[in-house]
């Protein structure tokens, strides 16, 4: 591929539908990483009961989520819409880059929580507040740069866990993906999508949870698995409720590269020889 000047470099559709799938692929991960400190729960935020779950003897099991998990599904689907086009080599190249932007980002964070305050900082939270807003503010942050630590301080063992289940997560994906699509060819989209996000995301579940909670000790082996199986559910179900986007997705970026272009990296991307 050659540019006889660097504006043909933003002429190159193929270049452009990187950039812009790249983007959203690395911003939705290191957000999704960041977010993910806080847990919700699934059931009160729809409005519903806990679905109370007994896994491995364990009770009381119900759909306690990283807020990560948000954005985690477009990953997927990201995941596979550039598995698609730019093979596995595309995949790969992002994973390695965006676990080294979220290693740089923790490391920034620990920096800045190093910092001494302000004077004024640990409460800036609360000036212009009325004496009764404020002795409830108060009471529930108290300290904002203690919150601010505990917010963005995540433990060694989580960030190591993340970031090895995400990497391990995707260059699995590419591999099934790749797989099914040796098998299958061009057609069944949904099952070279699903199929290896069923397969990355089994992975990720269990890794994130053994390396960040039961390898230091924090729980026992099998509330981990209940855990991560919980949580896998989840994926699962994200995973077919987003089929149809990765189908609406894939006909918008035909239509944006065109048949032939669109066809010839679709075939490069599977690792055959395409003439121009």
């Amino acid at each position: 591929m050659a540019f006889s000047s660097p504006s043909d470099v933003l002429r190159d559709k193929r270049l452009r539908l990187f950039v812009v799938l790249a983007g959203f692929f690395v911003a939705n991960a290191i957000i999704a990483e960041f977010m993910g400190v806080k847990i919700f729960s699934l059931e009160a935020t729809l409005g519903l009961p806990p679905v109370d779950w007994t896994l491995f003897g364990q009770s009381g099991l119900s759909f306690n989520l990283s807020a990560g998990v948000l954005l985690w599904p477009f990953v997927f689907v990201l995941t596979d819409l550039i598995n698609e086009y730019y093979g596995g080599r595309g995949v790969r190249f992002l994973s390695w880059l965006t676990v080294g932007l979220i290693a740089y980002g923790f490391v920034m964070y620990y920096l800045a929580i190093g910092l001494v305050p302000a004077d004024f900082f640990p409460t800036m939270h609360l000036e212009g507040l009325t004496p009764a807003n404020r002795a409830t503010t108060e009471v529930a942050v108290g300290d904002y740069n203690v919150a601010y630590a505990l917010v963005f301080g995540q433990g060694l063992w989580i960030i190591v866990g993340s970031l090895v289940a995400f990497l391990l997560a995707q260059l699995i994906d590419v591999f099934v993906f790749h797989r099914i699509k040796a098998r299958t060819g061009e057609g069944l989209l949904w099952l070279r999508a699903t199929g290896s996000t069923f397969v990355s995301q089994l992975i990720d579940s269990f890794v994130v949870v053994l390396i960040a909670f039961y390898l230091p000790g924090k729980i026992g082996f099998i509330l981990c698995c209940a855990l991560a199986l919980v949580a896998y559910c989840y994926k699962v179900l994200m995973a077919i409720l987003l089929t149809p986007v990765i189908y609406l997705a894939h006909g918008r970026i035909d239509r944006y590269l065109g048949e032939e272009l669109s066809l010839r990296m679709r075939l490069r991307a599977r690792g055959e020889t395409v003439s121009t």
